[in-house]
Protein backbone atom coordinates (compact mmCIF):
# COMPACT_ATOMS: atom_id res chain seq x y z
CA UNK A 1 0.00 0.00 0.00
CA UNK A 2 1.24 3.51 -0.77
CA UNK A 3 2.80 5.28 2.20
CA UNK A 4 0.49 8.28 1.91
CA UNK A 5 -2.50 5.94 2.23
CA UNK A 6 -1.56 5.12 5.81
CA UNK A 7 -4.67 5.71 7.89
CA UNK A 8 -4.71 8.00 10.90
CA UNK A 9 -5.53 6.36 14.23
CA UNK A 10 -8.80 8.26 14.70
CA UNK A 11 -11.04 10.05 12.26
CA UNK A 12 -14.32 11.89 11.81
CA UNK A 13 -15.99 12.50 8.45
CA UNK A 14 -16.54 16.14 9.42
CA UNK A 15 -12.93 16.76 10.44
CA UNK A 16 -11.68 17.84 6.97
CA UNK A 17 -14.63 20.27 6.73
CA UNK A 18 -13.62 21.74 10.11
CA UNK A 19 -10.02 22.10 8.97
CA UNK A 20 -11.12 23.83 5.76
CA UNK A 21 -13.24 26.22 7.81
CA UNK A 22 -10.31 27.14 10.03
CA UNK A 23 -8.11 27.77 6.97
CA UNK A 24 -10.57 29.96 5.11
CA UNK A 25 -13.83 30.67 6.99
CA UNK A 26 -15.10 33.27 4.53
CA UNK A 27 -14.81 31.07 1.43
CA UNK A 28 -17.91 29.76 -0.35
CA UNK A 29 -18.67 26.23 0.83
CA UNK A 30 -22.21 25.64 -0.43
CA UNK A 31 -24.69 26.96 -2.95
CA UNK A 32 -28.28 25.75 -2.55
CA UNK A 33 -31.69 27.11 -3.56
CA UNK A 34 -30.17 30.37 -4.74
CA UNK A 35 -28.35 31.03 -1.47
CA UNK A 36 -24.62 31.05 -0.78
CA UNK A 37 -23.13 29.73 2.47
CA UNK A 38 -19.57 30.43 3.54
CA UNK A 39 -17.69 27.81 5.51
CA UNK A 40 -18.15 29.90 8.66
CA UNK A 41 -21.92 30.16 8.09
CA UNK A 42 -22.14 26.43 7.53
CA UNK A 43 -20.17 25.76 10.72
CA UNK A 44 -22.50 27.97 12.76
CA UNK A 45 -25.52 25.94 11.61
CA UNK A 46 -23.65 22.65 12.06
CA UNK A 47 -22.88 23.51 15.67
CA UNK A 48 -26.48 24.53 16.40
CA UNK A 49 -27.71 21.13 15.26
CA UNK A 50 -24.81 19.32 16.94
CA UNK A 51 -25.74 20.95 20.25
CA UNK A 52 -29.37 19.94 19.73
CA UNK A 53 -28.36 16.34 19.01
CA UNK A 54 -26.34 16.21 22.23
CA UNK A 55 -28.81 18.13 24.39
CA UNK A 56 -29.78 16.68 27.76
CA UNK A 57 -26.69 14.52 27.78
CA UNK A 58 -27.79 12.48 24.77
CA UNK A 59 -25.13 10.67 22.75
CA UNK A 60 -26.76 9.69 19.46
CA UNK A 61 -25.46 6.70 17.54
CA UNK A 62 -27.69 6.88 14.45
CA UNK A 63 -29.43 9.91 12.98
CA UNK A 64 -31.84 9.70 10.05
CA UNK A 65 -31.62 12.25 7.25
CA UNK A 66 -35.01 12.63 5.55
CA UNK A 67 -34.01 15.24 3.02
CA UNK A 68 -33.54 16.03 -0.63
CA UNK A 69 -30.47 17.71 -2.08
CA UNK A 70 -30.60 20.79 0.15
CA UNK A 71 -28.63 22.93 2.56
CA UNK A 72 -30.53 21.32 5.45
CA UNK A 73 -29.40 17.88 4.26
CA UNK A 74 -25.74 18.87 3.99
CA UNK A 75 -25.64 20.67 7.33
CA UNK A 76 -27.61 17.89 9.05
CA UNK A 77 -25.17 15.27 7.76
CA UNK A 78 -22.17 17.30 8.90
CA UNK A 79 -23.72 17.84 12.35
CA UNK A 80 -24.46 14.13 12.69
CA UNK A 81 -20.95 13.04 11.82
CA UNK A 82 -19.54 15.90 13.93
CA UNK A 83 -20.98 14.39 17.15
CA UNK A 84 -19.71 10.91 16.25
CA UNK A 85 -23.00 9.41 15.06
CA UNK A 86 -23.65 7.52 11.83
CA UNK A 87 -25.99 9.27 9.42
CA UNK A 88 -28.74 7.25 7.75
CA UNK A 89 -30.09 8.87 4.55
CA UNK A 90 -33.68 7.85 3.81
CA UNK A 91 -35.08 7.70 0.28
CA UNK A 92 -37.82 10.32 -0.13
CA UNK A 93 -39.41 8.32 -2.93
CA UNK A 94 -40.46 5.50 -0.58
CA UNK A 95 -44.20 5.00 -0.12
CA UNK A 96 -45.50 5.61 3.38
CA UNK A 97 -45.40 1.92 4.33
CA UNK A 98 -41.80 1.60 3.10
CA UNK A 99 -40.76 4.73 4.96
CA UNK A 100 -42.32 3.46 8.18
CA UNK A 101 -40.55 0.13 7.71
CA UNK A 102 -37.17 1.86 7.38
CA UNK A 103 -37.83 3.99 10.47
CA UNK A 104 -38.83 0.95 12.49
CA UNK A 105 -35.73 -1.02 11.48
CA UNK A 106 -33.08 1.70 11.66
CA UNK A 107 -32.83 2.20 15.41
CA UNK A 108 -32.57 5.97 15.04
CA UNK A 109 -31.89 8.28 17.98
CA UNK A 110 -32.97 11.36 16.03
CA UNK A 111 -34.34 12.42 12.63
CA UNK A 112 -33.46 15.53 10.62
CA UNK A 113 -35.89 16.54 7.85
CA UNK A 114 -35.68 19.40 5.36
CA UNK A 115 -38.75 21.06 3.84
CA UNK A 116 -39.26 18.22 1.33
CA UNK A 117 -38.85 15.57 4.00
CA UNK A 118 -41.15 17.45 6.36
CA UNK A 119 -43.95 17.26 3.81
CA UNK A 120 -44.09 13.47 4.10
CA UNK A 121 -44.19 13.39 7.90
CA UNK A 122 -47.75 12.12 8.11
CA UNK A 123 -49.31 11.11 11.41
CA UNK A 124 -48.37 7.46 10.84
CA UNK A 125 -44.82 8.35 9.86
CA UNK A 126 -44.37 10.59 12.90
CA UNK A 127 -45.54 7.73 15.13
CA UNK A 128 -42.64 5.64 13.78
CA UNK A 129 -40.08 8.45 14.23
CA UNK A 130 -37.61 8.67 17.11
CA UNK A 131 -38.45 10.99 19.97
CA UNK A 132 -36.18 13.73 18.63
CA UNK A 133 -37.21 15.20 15.27
CA UNK A 134 -35.88 18.37 13.66
CA UNK A 135 -38.14 19.55 10.84
CA UNK A 136 -39.59 22.49 8.97
CA UNK A 137 -42.85 22.53 10.87
CA UNK A 138 -44.68 24.79 8.43
CA UNK A 139 -44.46 21.97 5.89
CA UNK A 140 -45.63 19.11 8.15
CA UNK A 141 -49.17 18.09 7.16
CA UNK A 142 -50.05 17.22 10.75
CA UNK A 143 -50.28 18.77 14.21
CA UNK A 144 -46.87 17.93 15.64
CA UNK A 145 -45.98 16.84 19.14
CA UNK A 146 -43.65 18.58 21.55
CA UNK A 147 -40.85 16.18 20.51
CA UNK A 148 -40.64 17.87 17.11
CA UNK A 149 -38.28 20.85 16.99
CA UNK A 150 -38.43 23.52 14.32
CA UNK A 151 -35.23 24.95 12.86
CA UNK A 152 -36.26 28.40 14.08
CA UNK A 153 -36.38 27.05 17.64
CA UNK A 154 -32.74 25.97 17.61
CA UNK A 155 -30.76 28.23 19.94
CA UNK A 156 -27.34 29.52 19.04
CA UNK A 157 -24.62 27.03 19.81
CA UNK A 158 -24.18 27.32 23.56
CA UNK A 159 -20.82 25.59 23.53
CA UNK A 160 -18.17 24.80 20.96
CA UNK A 161 -17.18 21.21 20.40
CA UNK A 162 -14.61 19.80 18.03
CA UNK A 163 -15.51 16.77 15.90
CA UNK A 164 -15.61 13.61 17.99
CA UNK A 165 -12.76 11.31 17.04
CA UNK A 166 -13.82 7.77 16.21
CA UNK A 167 -12.05 4.48 15.78
CA UNK A 168 -11.69 3.55 12.11
CA UNK A 169 -14.12 0.65 12.60
CA UNK A 170 -16.91 2.94 13.85
CA UNK A 171 -19.85 3.34 11.43
CA UNK A 172 -19.79 6.59 9.49
CA UNK A 173 -23.02 6.14 7.57
CA UNK A 174 -25.62 3.52 6.69
CA UNK A 175 -27.13 3.35 3.21
CA UNK A 176 -30.11 1.22 2.28
CA UNK A 177 -29.88 -0.80 -0.92
CA UNK A 178 -32.56 -2.88 -2.59
CA UNK A 179 -32.92 -6.48 -1.44
CA UNK A 180 -33.90 -9.57 -3.42
CA UNK A 181 -36.65 -10.25 -0.88
CA UNK A 182 -38.15 -6.80 -1.40
CA UNK A 183 -36.87 -5.58 1.98
CA UNK A 184 -34.08 -2.96 1.72
CA UNK A 185 -30.71 -3.88 3.28
CA UNK A 186 -28.77 -1.37 5.41
CA UNK A 187 -25.06 -1.32 4.56
CA UNK A 188 -22.84 0.02 7.36
CA UNK A 189 -19.71 1.85 6.15
CA UNK A 190 -16.93 2.51 8.71
CA UNK A 191 -15.21 5.88 8.87
CA UNK A 192 -11.91 4.16 8.09
CA UNK A 193 -13.25 2.95 4.74
CA UNK A 194 -14.25 6.50 3.83
CA UNK A 195 -10.89 7.83 4.99
CA UNK A 196 -9.07 5.34 2.76
CA UNK A 197 -11.38 6.08 -0.15
CA UNK A 198 -10.55 9.78 -0.11
CA UNK A 199 -6.83 9.18 0.37
CA UNK A 200 -6.85 6.93 -2.71
CA UNK A 201 -8.82 9.48 -4.73
CA UNK A 202 -6.45 12.26 -3.61
CA UNK A 203 -3.72 10.42 -5.50
CA UNK A 204 -5.71 9.72 -8.63
CA UNK A 205 -8.14 12.67 -8.92
CA UNK A 206 -7.08 15.46 -6.55
CA UNK A 207 -9.36 18.44 -6.03
CA UNK A 208 -8.27 21.95 -5.06
CA UNK A 209 -9.91 24.74 -3.09
CA UNK A 210 -10.70 26.44 -6.41
CA UNK A 211 -12.93 23.62 -7.64
CA UNK A 212 -16.68 24.00 -7.96
CA UNK A 213 -18.46 20.64 -7.69
CA UNK A 214 -22.04 19.83 -8.66
CA UNK A 215 -24.28 17.75 -6.40
CA UNK A 216 -26.11 15.44 -8.79
CA UNK A 217 -27.19 12.69 -6.40
CA UNK A 218 -29.91 12.34 -3.78
CA UNK A 219 -28.55 11.94 -0.26
CA UNK A 220 -29.76 8.32 -0.28
CA UNK A 221 -27.24 7.54 -3.06
CA UNK A 222 -23.59 7.14 -2.15
CA UNK A 223 -22.43 9.30 -5.05
CA UNK A 224 -23.40 12.12 -2.67
CA UNK A 225 -20.75 10.90 -0.20
CA UNK A 226 -18.04 11.76 -2.71
CA UNK A 227 -19.64 14.98 -3.90
CA UNK A 228 -20.01 16.37 -0.38
CA UNK A 229 -16.96 15.25 1.52
CA UNK A 230 -14.38 15.42 -1.28
CA UNK A 231 -15.40 19.04 -1.86
CA UNK A 232 -15.29 20.21 1.75
CA UNK A 233 -12.14 18.17 2.34
CA UNK A 234 -10.09 20.64 0.28
CA UNK A 235 -12.09 23.82 0.90
CA UNK A 236 -13.88 23.83 -2.47
CA UNK A 237 -17.57 24.69 -3.03
CA UNK A 238 -20.53 22.36 -3.59
CA UNK A 239 -23.34 23.53 -5.86
CA UNK A 240 -26.65 21.70 -5.47
CA UNK A 241 -28.54 21.27 -8.73
CA UNK A 242 -32.27 22.04 -8.34
CA UNK A 243 -34.51 19.04 -8.90
CA UNK A 244 -36.01 20.68 -11.99
CA UNK A 245 -32.58 20.78 -13.65
CA UNK A 246 -30.92 17.57 -12.52
CA UNK A 247 -31.68 15.60 -15.70
CA UNK A 248 -30.86 18.55 -17.98
CA UNK A 249 -28.14 20.45 -16.11
CA UNK A 250 -26.25 22.03 -19.00
CA UNK A 251 -27.27 25.58 -18.11
CA UNK A 252 -26.41 24.97 -14.44
CA UNK A 253 -22.90 23.74 -15.33
CA UNK A 254 -22.30 26.83 -17.43
CA UNK A 255 -23.77 29.41 -15.04
CA UNK A 256 -21.94 28.06 -11.99
CA UNK A 257 -18.65 27.39 -13.76
CA UNK A 258 -18.66 23.79 -12.53
CA UNK A 259 -15.17 22.27 -12.67
CA UNK A 260 -15.77 18.74 -11.37
CA UNK A 261 -18.69 16.47 -12.17
CA UNK A 262 -19.67 13.07 -10.77
CA UNK A 263 -22.92 11.37 -11.72
CA UNK A 264 -24.51 8.28 -13.18
CA UNK A 265 -24.12 8.00 -17.00
CA UNK A 266 -27.89 8.19 -17.55
CA UNK A 267 -27.78 11.95 -17.06
CA UNK A 268 -25.11 12.32 -19.76
CA UNK A 269 -27.00 10.00 -22.14
CA UNK A 270 -30.17 12.05 -21.72
CA UNK A 271 -28.26 15.28 -22.27
CA UNK A 272 -26.80 13.85 -25.47
CA UNK A 273 -30.26 12.93 -26.70
CA UNK A 274 -31.48 16.45 -25.94
CA UNK A 275 -28.53 17.88 -27.91
CA UNK A 276 -26.99 19.57 -24.86
CA UNK A 277 -23.58 17.96 -25.38
CA UNK A 278 -22.47 20.29 -28.12
CA UNK A 279 -18.71 20.49 -28.73
CA UNK A 280 -17.09 22.90 -26.31
CA UNK A 281 -20.29 23.42 -24.29
CA UNK A 282 -18.57 22.99 -20.90
CA UNK A 283 -15.13 24.61 -21.01
CA UNK A 284 -15.00 25.00 -17.21
CA UNK A 285 -15.03 21.25 -16.53
CA UNK A 286 -11.64 19.71 -15.77
CA UNK A 287 -12.68 16.41 -14.17
CA UNK A 288 -15.61 14.10 -14.91
CA UNK A 289 -16.40 10.86 -13.12
CA UNK A 290 -19.20 8.47 -14.07
CA UNK A 291 -20.31 5.55 -11.91
CA UNK A 292 -23.33 3.43 -11.03
CA UNK A 293 -24.11 1.83 -14.39
CA UNK A 294 -22.29 1.00 -17.64
CA UNK A 295 -20.87 3.98 -19.53
CA UNK A 296 -21.35 3.74 -23.28
CA UNK A 297 -18.31 4.71 -25.32
CA UNK A 298 -20.51 6.91 -27.49
CA UNK A 299 -21.76 8.78 -24.40
CA UNK A 300 -18.22 9.22 -23.10
CA UNK A 301 -17.14 10.56 -26.49
CA UNK A 302 -20.01 13.05 -26.60
CA UNK A 303 -19.24 14.28 -23.07
CA UNK A 304 -15.52 14.54 -23.89
CA UNK A 305 -16.34 16.70 -26.89
CA UNK A 306 -18.59 18.92 -24.76
CA UNK A 307 -15.91 19.17 -22.03
CA UNK A 308 -12.68 19.28 -24.04
CA UNK A 309 -10.49 20.23 -21.05
CA UNK A 310 -11.83 17.53 -18.76
CA UNK A 311 -10.64 14.03 -18.05
CA UNK A 312 -13.51 11.55 -18.35
CA UNK A 313 -13.38 8.43 -16.18
CA UNK A 314 -15.63 5.41 -15.88
CA UNK A 315 -15.63 4.23 -12.29
CA UNK A 316 -16.94 1.13 -10.59
CA UNK A 317 -17.83 0.40 -7.01
CA UNK A 318 -20.75 -1.04 -5.09
CA UNK A 319 -22.05 0.58 -1.92
CA UNK A 320 -20.46 -2.29 0.02
CA UNK A 321 -16.98 -1.12 -1.09
CA UNK A 322 -17.43 2.59 -0.31
CA UNK A 323 -18.64 4.41 -3.40
CA UNK A 324 -16.01 3.34 -5.98
CA UNK A 325 -12.75 1.42 -6.16
CA UNK A 326 -11.89 0.75 -9.84
CA UNK A 327 -11.63 3.07 -12.80
CA UNK A 328 -10.71 3.47 -16.46
CA UNK A 329 -9.90 6.83 -18.05
CA UNK A 330 -11.69 7.36 -21.34
CA UNK A 331 -9.54 8.02 -24.40
CA UNK A 332 -8.55 6.68 -27.81
CA UNK A 333 -6.68 3.74 -26.26
CA UNK A 334 -8.97 2.95 -23.35
CA UNK A 335 -10.23 -0.59 -22.83
CA UNK A 336 -13.76 -1.26 -24.05
CA UNK A 337 -16.23 -3.99 -23.11
CA UNK A 338 -18.78 -4.55 -25.86
CA UNK A 339 -19.72 -0.89 -26.37
CA UNK A 340 -19.01 0.16 -22.77
CA UNK A 341 -15.91 1.74 -21.31
CA UNK A 342 -14.23 -0.95 -19.18
CA UNK A 343 -14.32 -0.61 -15.38
CA UNK A 344 -10.52 -0.58 -15.30
CA UNK A 345 -8.09 -1.36 -12.51
CA UNK A 346 -8.37 -1.23 -8.72
CA UNK A 347 -7.28 1.95 -7.01
CA UNK A 348 -4.41 1.94 -4.49
CA UNK A 349 -5.01 -0.38 -1.56
CA UNK A 350 -7.94 -2.26 -3.14
CA UNK A 351 -7.95 -5.65 -4.86
CA UNK A 352 -10.26 -7.22 -7.44
CA UNK A 353 -10.46 -10.81 -8.65
CA UNK A 354 -12.75 -13.14 -10.61
CA UNK A 355 -14.10 -16.33 -9.06
CA UNK A 356 -16.31 -19.30 -9.87
CA UNK A 357 -19.53 -19.92 -7.89
CA UNK A 358 -17.40 -22.23 -5.72
CA UNK A 359 -15.05 -19.27 -4.99
CA UNK A 360 -12.12 -20.60 -6.99
CA UNK A 361 -10.05 -18.05 -8.89
CA UNK A 362 -10.28 -18.21 -12.68
CA UNK A 363 -7.67 -17.47 -15.34
CA UNK A 364 -7.45 -14.12 -17.10
CA UNK A 365 -10.03 -13.86 -19.87
CA UNK A 366 -12.51 -16.19 -18.16
CA UNK A 367 -15.74 -14.68 -16.83
CA UNK A 368 -17.05 -15.15 -13.33
CA UNK A 369 -18.15 -13.23 -10.29
CA UNK A 370 -16.22 -10.06 -9.44
CA UNK A 371 -14.89 -10.04 -5.85
CA UNK A 372 -13.36 -7.07 -4.04
CA UNK A 373 -11.01 -6.86 -1.07
CA UNK A 374 -9.32 -4.08 0.87
CA UNK A 375 -9.81 -1.39 3.50
CA UNK A 376 -12.90 0.09 1.81
CA UNK A 377 -15.15 -2.89 2.52
CA UNK A 378 -18.29 -2.30 4.56
CA UNK A 379 -18.77 -3.65 8.05
CA UNK A 380 -21.66 -5.68 6.65
CA UNK A 381 -25.45 -5.56 6.64
CA UNK A 382 -27.04 -4.16 9.78
CA UNK A 383 -28.93 -6.77 11.80
CA UNK A 384 -28.53 -9.32 9.01
CA UNK A 385 -25.72 -11.69 9.92
CA UNK A 386 -26.79 -14.34 7.42
CA UNK A 387 -26.60 -11.96 4.47
CA UNK A 388 -23.31 -10.55 5.76
CA UNK A 389 -21.77 -14.03 6.00
CA UNK A 390 -22.88 -14.96 2.48
CA UNK A 391 -21.70 -11.72 0.87
CA UNK A 392 -18.46 -11.09 2.81
CA UNK A 393 -16.36 -14.24 2.63
CA UNK A 394 -12.87 -15.29 3.74
CA UNK A 395 -10.60 -16.75 1.07
CA UNK A 396 -7.06 -17.64 2.10
CA UNK A 397 -7.45 -15.57 5.29
CA UNK A 398 -8.48 -12.48 3.38
CA UNK A 399 -11.94 -10.85 3.49
CA UNK A 400 -13.66 -10.44 0.12
CA UNK A 401 -16.99 -8.98 -0.95
CA UNK A 402 -19.03 -10.88 -3.54
CA UNK A 403 -20.43 -8.19 -5.83
CA UNK A 404 -22.89 -10.37 -7.74
CA UNK A 405 -21.52 -8.82 -10.94
CA UNK A 406 -20.33 -10.84 -13.91
CA UNK A 407 -16.92 -9.73 -15.15
CA UNK A 408 -13.52 -10.81 -16.44
CA UNK A 409 -9.94 -9.54 -16.27
CA UNK A 410 -8.00 -9.21 -19.51
CA UNK A 411 -4.30 -9.93 -20.03
CA UNK A 412 -3.43 -6.28 -19.28
CA UNK A 413 -5.02 -6.44 -15.84
CA UNK A 414 -8.09 -4.42 -16.86
CA UNK A 415 -11.46 -5.54 -15.54
CA UNK A 416 -14.54 -5.69 -17.75
CA UNK A 417 -18.11 -5.59 -16.46
CA UNK A 418 -20.53 -7.96 -18.22
CA UNK A 419 -23.74 -7.40 -16.25
CA UNK A 420 -25.45 -8.57 -13.12
CA UNK A 421 -25.35 -12.28 -12.38
CA UNK A 422 -28.93 -11.93 -11.20
CA UNK A 423 -29.76 -10.56 -14.68
CA UNK A 424 -29.09 -14.07 -15.88
CA UNK A 425 -32.61 -15.34 -16.38
CA UNK A 426 -34.15 -18.57 -17.60
CA UNK A 427 -36.24 -18.27 -20.74
CA UNK A 428 -37.82 -21.46 -22.01
CA UNK A 429 -35.23 -23.39 -20.03
CA UNK A 430 -32.26 -21.50 -21.44
CA UNK A 431 -30.08 -19.34 -19.17
CA UNK A 432 -29.68 -15.87 -20.68
CA UNK A 433 -27.65 -12.80 -19.72
CA UNK A 434 -29.93 -9.81 -20.35
CA UNK A 435 -26.89 -7.55 -20.72
CA UNK A 436 -25.93 -9.46 -23.85
CA UNK A 437 -29.40 -8.96 -25.31
CA UNK A 438 -29.20 -5.24 -24.50
CA UNK A 439 -25.78 -4.93 -26.13
CA UNK A 440 -27.08 -6.24 -29.47
CA UNK A 441 -30.34 -4.31 -29.12
CA UNK A 442 -28.42 -1.07 -28.66
CA UNK A 443 -26.16 -1.87 -31.59
CA UNK A 444 -28.83 -2.76 -34.15
CA UNK A 445 -31.28 -0.01 -33.14
CA UNK A 446 -28.77 2.83 -32.76
CA UNK A 447 -30.66 3.78 -29.58
CA UNK A 448 -28.61 4.42 -26.44
CA UNK A 449 -31.48 3.99 -23.97
CA UNK A 450 -32.54 0.34 -24.03
CA UNK A 451 -33.57 -2.38 -21.61
CA UNK A 452 -34.54 -6.04 -21.86
CA UNK A 453 -36.72 -7.82 -19.31
CA UNK A 454 -37.79 -11.45 -19.06
CA UNK A 455 -41.60 -11.55 -19.30
CA UNK A 456 -44.05 -13.08 -18.65
CA UNK A 457 -42.59 -14.96 -15.69
CA UNK A 458 -43.89 -18.14 -14.15
CA UNK A 459 -42.28 -20.14 -11.36
CA UNK A 460 -38.81 -18.62 -11.68
CA UNK A 461 -38.66 -18.86 -15.46
CA UNK A 462 -40.04 -16.82 -18.33
CA UNK A 463 -41.55 -17.55 -21.69
CA UNK A 464 -40.01 -14.62 -23.53
CA UNK A 465 -38.09 -11.35 -23.55
CA UNK A 466 -39.54 -7.88 -24.08
CA UNK A 467 -37.30 -5.06 -25.31
CA UNK A 468 -37.79 -1.38 -24.46
CA UNK A 469 -36.34 1.55 -26.37
CA UNK A 470 -36.45 5.03 -24.82
CA UNK A 471 -37.06 7.94 -27.16
CA UNK A 472 -36.57 5.81 -30.27
CA UNK A 473 -37.75 7.45 -33.50
CA UNK A 474 -38.65 5.28 -36.44
CA UNK A 475 -40.07 1.83 -37.12
CA UNK A 476 -38.96 -1.18 -35.11
CA UNK A 477 -39.78 -3.75 -37.78
CA UNK A 478 -36.17 -4.18 -38.89
CA UNK A 479 -34.80 -4.62 -35.35
CA UNK A 480 -36.17 -8.13 -34.79
CA UNK A 481 -34.76 -9.37 -38.08
CA UNK A 482 -31.36 -7.88 -37.24
CA UNK A 483 -31.43 -9.47 -33.77
CA UNK A 484 -32.25 -12.85 -35.34
CA UNK A 485 -29.06 -12.55 -37.35
CA UNK A 486 -27.03 -12.22 -34.16
CA UNK A 487 -28.72 -14.32 -31.50
CA UNK A 488 -30.40 -17.69 -31.14
CA UNK A 489 -34.18 -17.47 -31.35
CA UNK A 490 -34.72 -17.94 -27.62
CA UNK A 491 -32.68 -14.76 -26.97
CA UNK A 492 -34.52 -12.57 -29.49
CA UNK A 493 -37.17 -10.34 -27.87
CA UNK A 494 -40.70 -11.17 -28.86
CA UNK A 495 -41.87 -7.57 -28.50
CA UNK A 496 -40.23 -4.17 -29.00
CA UNK A 497 -41.89 -1.33 -27.10
CA UNK A 498 -41.01 2.33 -27.51
CA UNK A 499 -41.45 4.72 -24.56
CA UNK A 500 -40.77 8.48 -24.52
CA UNK A 501 -38.01 7.67 -22.01
CA UNK A 502 -37.15 4.73 -19.80
CA UNK A 503 -38.09 5.06 -16.13
CA UNK A 504 -35.23 5.63 -13.72
CA UNK A 505 -35.07 4.76 -10.03
CA UNK A 506 -33.88 7.12 -7.28
CA UNK A 507 -30.26 6.36 -8.21
CA UNK A 508 -30.93 7.32 -11.85
CA UNK A 509 -30.59 3.77 -13.09
CA UNK A 510 -33.12 2.07 -15.39
CA UNK A 511 -35.95 0.87 -13.16
CA UNK A 512 -36.64 -2.66 -14.38
CA UNK A 513 -39.35 -3.18 -11.79
CA UNK A 514 -41.34 -0.30 -13.30
CA UNK A 515 -40.97 -1.87 -16.74
CA UNK A 516 -42.26 -5.21 -15.44
CA UNK A 517 -45.13 -3.46 -13.64
CA UNK A 518 -45.97 -1.68 -16.90
CA UNK A 519 -46.15 -5.00 -18.76
CA UNK A 520 -48.21 -6.69 -16.07
CA UNK A 521 -50.66 -3.79 -15.92
CA UNK A 522 -50.96 -3.73 -19.70
CA UNK A 523 -51.62 -7.47 -19.71
CA UNK A 524 -54.27 -7.17 -17.01
CA UNK A 525 -56.11 -4.46 -18.94
CA UNK A 526 -56.06 -6.59 -22.08
CA UNK A 527 -57.58 -9.53 -20.19
CA UNK A 528 -60.40 -7.48 -18.67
Amino acid sequence: MCANLNAVTNFNLALPFYESTRRNPGKLGLWADGKEYSYAEMLEEVLRIANWLCSRGATPKRVGILASRSADACIGILATTWVGAAYVPINLALPEAGLIGILNRSGLDALIADSTGSKILSARVLDACPTKVLARQEHIPYATTSSTTDYHELPSAVSFMEPVFLDHAAPGYMIYTSGSTGVPKAVAIPVGAVDHFFRALDIKYPLTENDRAAETSPTSGDISVYNMFSTWRVGASLHIIPESQVMAPAKFIQEHGITTWYSVPSIAALMAKMNFLRPGAFPSLRQTLFCGEPLLSITAAAWQAAAPFSTVTNMYGPTEATVMCLGEDYGPDCAVTRDWVAIGRPYPGMKAAIATPELLWVADGESGELLLSGPQLALGYVDNEEKTRSSFVDIDDERWYRTGDLAYKDSNGVFHFLGRIDHQVKVLGYRIELGEVEFHLRDVSGCDSVAAVAWPQYGGSASGIVAFLGGFAGPTSHIKAAMQQRLPNYMVPSRFLVLPELPLNSNRKVDRKQLLDFLNEKCNKTNQ
